[in-house]
């Protein structure tokens, strides 16, 4: 792919991932936020960040599934860390407009509430993948920075728990993206199996005269 597509996509990456958070300052502006605004603004940053993590994860199997696709690793990095961006609104939106900064509170939150936890959890294994997504760590890590960033599938899991989690009982609207997740996850070790199972050779091959 030429690298003028590339930045036409990058802009398009860039708008996409905006959208959520220009949806919500719109709607603050100009309309409205709905009855309880707080909880507006967690649902959209929690699921932008759960949706990001999926898309991202999706980049690798979808690259191993056809070479023609090798141009998506480009955006890999960029997804990451948008989705990181979105989960530390999620958590300060919890911090400053759930918990008014009451570190007591917090501590309770993380010990009382499960699915507090689970996001918590998620964040903290997010944050060291988000100081190590620059080419210098890269460098440095070498092959431990590969083994680091596979912190992203605990820490995507955890999201769709801490969704599920924090939903009443009976509602489904976390199923979608479980499937997505499901997905992804399964997709990647039948990527490799197919990526490195032997090939028959012409050697095996028999012929009828």
């Amino acid at each position: 792919m030429s690298n003028g597509k590339i930045v036409t996509l990058k802009v398009l990456v860039w708008l996409a991932c905006l959208y959520p958070l220009a949806s919500l300052v719109y709607r603050a502006v100009f309309t409205s936020l709905g009855p309880d605004p707080t909880h507006t603004i967690t649902f959209s940053t929690g699921l932008a960040t759960i949706r990001l993590l999926v898309i991202s994860l999706a980049i690798t199997p979808l690259r191993r599934l056809s070479p023609r696709l090798s141009w998506l690793i480009r955006f890999r990095r960029l997804l990451g860390l948008f989705a990181f961006f979105y989960v530390s609104l999620h958590l300060l939106t919890y911090v400053g407009l759930y918990s008014y900064f009451d570190v007591k509170a917090i501590g309770a939150d993380i010990l009382k509430r499960r699915y507090v936890t689970a996001g918590m959890a998620a964040w903290f294994l997010l944050l060291p993948l988000a100081l190590t997504s620059t080419k210098w760590s890269i460098r440095k890590l070498g092959k431990n920075w590969q083994k680091l960033h596979r912190l992203v599938y605990v820490a995507a899991t955890l999201g769709v728990i801490h969704y599920w989690w924090l939903v009443k009982s009976g509602v489904r609207t976390p199923v979608t993206i479980t499937v997505m997740l499901g997905v992804v996850l399964l997709a990647r070790p039948l990527t490799t199996w197919i990526k490195n199972r032997p090939r028959p050779t012409t050697d095996n091959v028999t012929t009828s005269a």
